[in-house]
């Protein structure tokens, strides 16, 4: 039997190819001109602290139009109204996809989001050479995702420096124990649990509450996807849970603005 890729060694392994097309497109010394053009960072993890030490929801809602497992969840996709939309919902920060092949996102996506909005904004993607970092900053994110199960040790950390000397904030991604134990070695305040596995987009609440109590009170959990319903968001507030990435639950529906006020009560 021949090896079968999982979706996630697909997207890394185009990832590999993506990121070298872009090199040679635009040299990091351009990236890094275009940087010096930006405003400081929005504060990212200082936003989400201050929410999530309210014990108020602190929601990152997410601009995606489409997934690997899903398909097309939006075909009437507006990244900058869906921006607006959030804000005026009471969102805490925004996350937005530009991978493009495997989500149909896009660095202009980011582009039109944060220009919308004051939200601080995630550029949420698949993080695998520290280019991708720099270039991350010149699009004008306040913070990037980091999925530790697509790093090895080494890169994992090279890739956080490199979003710290250029004032990125950082939202780590783990999956169990192991993924867990890796990320703490580094000092960032936020780690994302992700509900999904992405090797299988299984995906299981269970994921955030058995990892819960390996958590220093000084980091920030945001636990990310399944959240579909009040009752899950009652559920992850009974464990002192107030940090959510959510997009799918707010997306498939008419203003996803509205569903944001729906399906987080203690904001409305």
């Amino acid at each position: 039997m021949g090896y079968s890729a999982t979706i996630l060694d697909r997207i890394i392994a185009r990832k590999r190819a993506e990121v070298a097309d872009r090199k040679a497109d635009c040299p990091v010394e351009v990236l890094k001109a275009l940087i010096a053009k930006q405003d400081l960072p929005r504060g990212f993890s200082d936003t989400l602290v201050s929410q999530v030490e309210s014990k108020r929801s602190a929601v990152i809602a997410e601009i995606k139009r489409a997934s690997p497992s899903k398909g097309v969840l939006r075909s009437d996709f507006q990244p900058a109204l869906h921006a607006s939309q959030y804000e005026t919902a009471g969102a805490t920060c925004l996350s937005v996809i530009t991978d493009q092949d495997f989500f149909q996102g896009s660095d202009a996506d980011l582009k039109a989001a944060r220009e919308a909005c004051a939200l601080p904004v995630i550029r949420k993607d698949f993080m695998i050479d520290p280019y991708q970092i720099i270039e991350s900053r010149a699009l004008g994110a306040d913070c990037i995702l980091l999925i530790v199960s697509a790093l090895n040790e080494s890169r994992l950390e090279e890739l956080y420096e490199t979003a710290r000397s250029v004032s990125l904030d950082v939202l780590i991604e783990v999956h169990d124990e192991r993924e867990l134990h890796r990320a703490l070695d580094l000092d960032s305040r936020l780690i994302g649990i992700n509900n999904r596995n992405l090797h299988t987009f299984e995906t299981k609440l269970e994921v955030t509450l058995d990892l819960l109590d390996q958590i220093p009170d000084d980091r920030i959990l945001i636990t990310e996807s399944g959240i579909l319903q009040t009752k899950d968001v009652e559920r992850m507030h009974a464990y002192g849970v107030y940090g959510f990435l959510v997009g799918e639950a707010f997306m498939r529906q008419p203003d996803p603005g509205e569903a944001l006020i729906g399906l987080f009560q203690d904001l409305a």
